[in-house]
Protein backbone atom coordinates (compact mmCIF):
# COMPACT_ATOMS: atom_id res chain seq x y z
CA UNK A 1 0.00 0.00 0.00
CA UNK A 2 1.21 3.55 -1.16
CA UNK A 3 -0.38 6.56 1.55
CA UNK A 4 -0.67 10.13 1.02
CA UNK A 5 -0.80 11.90 4.34
CA UNK A 6 -1.25 15.83 5.51
CA UNK A 7 2.15 16.72 7.53
CA UNK A 8 1.44 16.10 11.40
CA UNK A 9 2.47 17.79 14.73
CA UNK A 10 2.73 14.83 17.19
CA UNK A 11 0.28 13.01 14.87
CA UNK A 12 -2.58 10.86 15.83
CA UNK A 13 -1.50 7.03 16.24
CA UNK A 14 -3.97 5.97 13.43
CA UNK A 15 -1.59 8.81 11.13
CA UNK A 16 1.59 6.33 12.72
CA UNK A 17 -0.05 3.26 11.77
CA UNK A 18 -0.28 4.39 8.15
CA UNK A 19 3.01 5.48 7.84
CA UNK A 20 4.16 1.89 9.38
CA UNK A 21 1.86 -0.12 7.54
CA UNK A 22 2.38 1.51 3.84
CA UNK A 23 5.27 0.48 1.52
CA UNK A 24 5.57 4.20 0.83
CA UNK A 25 4.18 6.98 2.47
CA UNK A 26 4.37 10.28 0.60
CA UNK A 27 4.12 13.41 3.20
CA UNK A 28 2.21 16.46 1.32
CA UNK A 29 3.89 19.62 0.74
CA UNK A 30 1.43 21.39 -1.50
CA UNK A 31 -1.60 21.51 -0.25
CA UNK A 32 -2.78 24.82 1.69
CA UNK A 33 -3.03 25.49 5.55
CA UNK A 34 -6.40 24.71 7.30
CA UNK A 35 -7.50 25.36 10.15
CA UNK A 36 -8.49 23.32 13.53
CA UNK A 37 -6.38 19.88 11.74
CA UNK A 38 -3.53 18.15 12.68
CA UNK A 39 -1.12 20.09 10.56
CA UNK A 40 -0.28 22.48 13.69
CA UNK A 41 -2.17 20.35 16.39
CA UNK A 42 -1.94 17.24 18.41
CA UNK A 43 -4.03 16.23 21.39
CA UNK A 44 -2.99 14.50 24.88
CA UNK A 45 -5.13 13.70 27.90
CA UNK A 46 -4.93 15.39 30.83
CA UNK A 47 -6.62 15.13 34.52
CA UNK A 48 -9.43 17.38 33.34
CA UNK A 49 -10.27 15.77 29.51
CA UNK A 50 -8.50 16.38 26.10
CA UNK A 51 -6.45 19.01 25.82
CA UNK A 52 -5.04 20.18 21.66
CA UNK A 53 -2.04 21.60 21.97
CA UNK A 54 -1.86 23.86 19.06
CA UNK A 55 1.57 25.70 16.91
CA UNK A 56 0.81 29.37 16.37
CA UNK A 57 1.82 29.97 12.64
CA UNK A 58 2.88 33.30 11.01
CA UNK A 59 -0.83 35.17 8.93
CA UNK A 60 1.44 36.10 5.55
CA UNK A 61 0.61 38.98 3.95
CA UNK A 62 -1.16 37.11 1.10
CA UNK A 63 -3.94 35.22 3.44
CA UNK A 64 -3.36 32.28 5.11
CA UNK A 65 -5.60 29.78 3.69
CA UNK A 66 -3.57 30.26 0.15
CA UNK A 67 -0.31 29.61 1.79
CA UNK A 68 1.62 26.49 1.11
CA UNK A 69 1.99 24.19 4.22
CA UNK A 70 5.79 23.81 2.88
CA UNK A 71 6.11 28.10 3.55
CA UNK A 72 3.80 28.22 6.78
CA UNK A 73 6.42 29.84 9.45
CA UNK A 74 6.18 29.14 13.34
CA UNK A 75 5.30 31.94 14.85
CA UNK A 76 6.58 32.64 18.90
CA UNK A 77 3.59 34.01 19.47
CA UNK A 78 2.15 33.47 22.90
CA UNK A 79 5.31 31.17 24.57
CA UNK A 80 4.11 28.11 22.93
CA UNK A 81 6.85 26.04 23.66
CA UNK A 82 7.23 26.35 27.05
CA UNK A 83 3.24 26.01 27.57
CA UNK A 84 3.35 22.78 25.23
CA UNK A 85 6.09 21.14 27.27
CA UNK A 86 4.93 22.35 30.29
CA UNK A 87 1.41 20.62 29.56
CA UNK A 88 3.07 17.17 28.27
CA UNK A 89 5.06 17.13 31.74
CA UNK A 90 1.96 17.62 33.79
CA UNK A 91 -0.06 15.14 31.62
CA UNK A 92 2.28 12.36 31.04
CA UNK A 93 5.75 13.10 34.09
CA UNK A 94 3.90 10.23 35.80
CA UNK A 95 3.66 7.77 32.98
CA UNK A 96 5.65 4.77 33.13
CA UNK A 97 8.21 6.11 29.95
CA UNK A 98 8.05 9.88 30.32
CA UNK A 99 11.62 10.10 32.29
CA UNK A 100 12.83 7.43 29.69
CA UNK A 101 12.26 9.37 26.13
CA UNK A 102 12.13 13.33 27.88
CA UNK A 103 15.58 13.79 26.64
CA UNK A 104 14.64 12.77 23.19
CA UNK A 105 11.73 14.89 23.19
CA UNK A 106 12.41 17.87 25.48
CA UNK A 107 14.53 19.81 22.57
CA UNK A 108 11.27 20.00 19.61
CA UNK A 109 10.61 22.79 22.80
CA UNK A 110 13.92 24.46 22.91
CA UNK A 111 14.97 24.67 19.66
CA UNK A 112 13.48 27.05 17.51
CA UNK A 113 12.53 26.12 13.99
CA UNK A 114 11.34 28.62 10.96
CA UNK A 115 8.77 26.17 9.25
CA UNK A 116 5.60 23.95 10.29
CA UNK A 117 6.86 21.43 7.82
CA UNK A 118 10.54 20.95 8.86
CA UNK A 119 9.64 20.54 12.78
CA UNK A 120 6.94 18.11 12.07
CA UNK A 121 9.36 16.19 9.59
CA UNK A 122 12.08 16.21 12.36
CA UNK A 123 9.59 15.08 15.20
CA UNK A 124 8.45 12.10 13.06
CA UNK A 125 11.79 10.82 12.32
CA UNK A 126 12.48 10.73 16.13
CA UNK A 127 9.09 9.45 16.94
CA UNK A 128 9.18 6.71 14.03
CA UNK A 129 13.31 6.12 15.68
CA UNK A 130 12.22 5.59 18.87
CA UNK A 131 9.09 3.39 18.60
CA UNK A 132 11.44 1.76 16.54
CA UNK A 133 9.87 1.81 12.85
CA UNK A 134 11.33 2.67 9.17
CA UNK A 135 8.62 4.03 6.99
CA UNK A 136 9.54 4.73 3.85
CA UNK A 137 8.86 8.45 4.12
CA UNK A 138 9.09 10.70 0.67
CA UNK A 139 7.94 14.64 0.61
CA UNK A 140 5.12 15.42 -2.08
CA UNK A 141 6.36 17.13 -5.70
CA UNK A 142 3.37 19.04 -6.40
CA UNK A 143 -0.34 18.64 -5.14
CA UNK A 144 -2.02 16.30 -7.13
CA UNK A 145 -6.32 16.46 -6.72
CA UNK A 146 -7.78 13.58 -5.25
CA UNK A 147 -9.87 12.67 -7.94
CA UNK A 148 -6.27 12.41 -10.32
CA UNK A 149 -4.45 10.02 -7.63
CA UNK A 150 -2.78 6.61 -9.57
CA UNK A 151 -4.86 3.84 -8.15
CA UNK A 152 -2.55 2.23 -5.24
CA UNK A 153 -2.46 5.36 -4.20
CA UNK A 154 -4.58 5.88 -0.55
CA UNK A 155 -5.27 9.55 -0.03
CA UNK A 156 -5.23 10.10 3.91
CA UNK A 157 -4.71 13.76 3.65
CA UNK A 158 -8.21 15.24 4.78
CA UNK A 159 -9.51 11.52 6.07
CA UNK A 160 -7.42 11.91 9.34
CA UNK A 161 -8.74 15.12 11.16
CA UNK A 162 -9.53 16.17 14.51
CA UNK A 163 -13.06 17.57 13.84
CA UNK A 164 -14.36 15.44 10.86
CA UNK A 165 -12.50 12.42 10.41
CA UNK A 166 -13.73 9.77 7.30
CA UNK A 167 -14.65 6.12 8.54
CA UNK A 168 -11.53 4.11 8.54
CA UNK A 169 -12.02 0.42 8.77
CA UNK A 170 -8.55 -0.34 8.89
CA UNK A 171 -8.22 1.40 11.69
CA UNK A 172 -9.56 0.39 14.98
CA UNK A 173 -8.43 1.47 18.03
CA UNK A 174 -6.98 -0.73 21.13
CA UNK A 175 -6.89 0.00 24.71
CA UNK A 176 -3.58 0.65 26.33
CA UNK A 177 -2.77 1.89 29.32
CA UNK A 178 -3.56 5.87 30.02
CA UNK A 179 -2.40 7.65 33.10
CA UNK A 180 -5.86 8.88 33.93
CA UNK A 181 -7.72 6.15 32.28
CA UNK A 182 -9.30 5.69 35.46
CA UNK A 183 -10.82 9.21 35.91
CA UNK A 184 -11.38 10.19 32.38
CA UNK A 185 -11.85 6.57 30.32
CA UNK A 186 -9.69 5.29 27.57
CA UNK A 187 -9.30 7.99 25.09
CA UNK A 188 -8.75 6.63 21.61
CA UNK A 189 -6.74 8.09 18.77
CA UNK A 190 -4.40 10.88 20.56
CA UNK A 191 -1.53 12.18 19.75
CA UNK A 192 1.39 9.80 19.80
CA UNK A 193 3.42 11.26 22.30
CA UNK A 194 0.39 9.47 24.45
CA UNK A 195 1.27 6.20 22.89
CA UNK A 196 5.04 6.48 23.63
CA UNK A 197 5.20 7.78 26.96
CA UNK A 198 2.25 5.16 28.08
CA UNK A 199 3.61 2.35 26.38
CA UNK A 200 7.28 2.92 25.51
CA UNK A 201 8.61 -0.03 23.56
CA UNK A 202 5.59 -1.82 22.95
CA UNK A 203 3.77 0.75 21.19
CA UNK A 204 4.67 -0.39 18.19
CA UNK A 205 2.30 -3.34 18.70
CA UNK A 206 -0.52 -0.59 18.09
CA UNK A 207 0.77 0.21 14.53
CA UNK A 208 0.17 -3.02 13.37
Amino acid sequence: MKALLATTYFGPVQWYQKLNRADMSYIECYDSYRKQTYRNRCVIATTNGLQALTIPVERPDCGLHSTLIKDLRISDHGNWRHLHWHALMSAYSESPFFEYYADDIRPFFEKKWDFLYDFNMEACHTVCSLLDIQPNIQPTSEYIKKDDLPKDIFDFREAIDPKHPAVDADFVPRRYYQVFERKIGFQPNLSILDLLFNMGPEGIFYLR
